[in-house]
């Protein structure tokens, strides 16, 4: 961090940065929908197959003029999309693989025109791929009596440009992605809004090419989208949340690029690498950490529900052996050999309702206090009445009904169980002839 502070310079540091923000809103305000449609694969198949175009606006403009090069992107962009709906309808093969076809095809033909072209037209292919962020500032136009870097001036262009087409056609866009057929239904075309939605990709991408490049502008296309995917579930809130997703691995990836070489005795190394790596870094944080879809979020969930049911279990079998008077000492190996329960699980477990006051041990064995018996008399009389209400109107075999009521109790509050007891009629007996306790009060 300190070599951050000692070599920073806002002319230089401050506006890579900002220009890495600019790629990274102008992407991922169209990426939200790109995601969305489930078209990822299409916008990476877009931003390389649009190689053949800019070739060929270079052969035929001879220059690097930024109409020229949007006008091929567009026209290569549109092709991409029609050839991949072309080969899977007349070949019916899956969007996949016409993706795969198109792009390969497309790509590696932008390629070899590209090597053709590098001698006679101002092009440097590994700028187009990987981009040349840092010499961004070097680049200067004069705007309004300022001088700012062009690439800031062409990427807020774009991000502008990007954020009126989202605005404007918001209704639009969140119902094409949606449900294509009502979009079309309702009086505007759901294909009329793919085909503008992947231009402007095609077009986001080219004025890419010299900050993050065409490769790593797929990164800011999808990955802060599908990262704010795993945040939220609001399209109001999805779509600045990945914008400001993408900012950060902006920032990030150049703090990056200048701290993290020099832990391993390298200088630096190429910032747009080190925002896309930022931006992974961000979305594999969300991916474990989400509450709503995080791994260990789900994971600490699903802990609690297991030990909650495994407790439920316990209280449960405590009071059937105090309900039938058995002589079966409730020992933990017992408990754990009757619920099937491991050792570890069936200790914390016990611990737990030791603590919370709803069993005491005594030598060795473990039994109810009136706290735990009024839970256990809830369960049981839960499972009972499933039991009844799946075979009197459900009309279920009595002899498979155990499995799904005991799955059931665990989820049964007082009101669904007076709900229960109102739809069987208050039986007193359950279809196995046992006692249906009484509810507690």
């Amino acid at each position: 961090m300190m070599r951050f502070i000692d070599t920073w310079m806002w002319g230089l540091d401050g506006w890579i940065i900002v220009v890495g923000m600019l790629c990274a809103v102008s992407a991922a305000l169209l990426g939200n929908f790109v995601v969305l449609r489930r078209l990822s694969l299409l916008g990476d198949a877009i931003t390389h197959a649009i190689l053949p175009g800019l070739a060929i606006a270079f052969l035929v403009g001879e220059s690097r003029s930024s109409l020229t090069m949007f006008v091929g992107a567009a026209i290569a962009g549109v092709l991409t999309t029609v050839l991949t709906e072309s080969v899977r309808g007349l070949g019916r093969v899956d969007e996949g693989a016409s993706m795969g076809v198109v792009f390969t095809s497309l790509f590696a033909l932008g390629l070899v025109l590209i090597v053709q072209v590098a001698d006679h037209v101002d092009l440097d292919p590994d700028c187009v791929l990987y981009g040349a962020i840092e010499l961004t500032p070097l680049d200067l136009v004069r705007v309004a009596g300022f001088e700012l870097p062009r690439a800031a001036v062409t990427l807020g262009v774009v991000t502008l440009v990007n954020l009126l087409f989202v605005v404007l056609f918001y209704k639009e866009l969140t119902l094409s992605a949606f449900d294509p057929q009502l979009s079309t239904t309702t009086g505007f075309s759901a294909r009329l809004m793919h085909y503008v939605l992947m231009i402007l990709v095609a077009v986001t991408a080219v004025a890419c090419f010299e900050s993050v490049g065409n490769i790593l502008v797929v990164a800011m296309l999808v990955v802060p989208p599908a990262t704010s995917l795993l945040l939220t579930d609001r399209l109001w809130v999805m779509l600045p949340l990945s914008a400001v997703l993408g900012c950060l691995a902006a920032v990030l990836g150049h703090l990056m690029a200048i701290e993290v070489p020099g832990w391993f005795g390298f200088r630096s190394t190429t910032t747009a690498g080190m925002m896309a790596v930022a931006a992974g870094l961000l979305f594999g944080v969300a991916a474990l950490a989400s509450p709503g879809q995080g791994l260990v979020p789900r994971w600490y969930r699903q802990r609690r529900l297991a030990w909650s049911i495994l407790t439920d279990d316990v209280v449960a079998l405590l009071y059937r052996i105090e309900e039938r008077g058995s002589v079966t000492r409730a020992t933990p190996q017992t408990l754990g050999e009757l619920l099937f329960a491991g050792r570890w699980s069936l200790a914390a477990a016990l611990r737990g309702l030791v603590w919370q006051g709803e069993i005491v041990a005594r030598e060795g064995t473990y039994g109810l206090t009136e706290t735990g018996r009024r839970r256990g008399v809830d369960l049981v009389r839960s499972h009972r009445l499933w039991e009844s209400y799946l075979v009197e109107r459900l009309g279920a075999p009595a002899e498979r009904i155990h499995t799904r009521a005991e799955a059931l109790e665990h989820f049964t509050d007082p009101g669904l169980r007076e709900r229960l007891d109102t739809e069987t009629d208050s039986p007193k007996i359950d279809p196995h002839g046992r006692e249906i306790p009484k509810a507690t009060p």
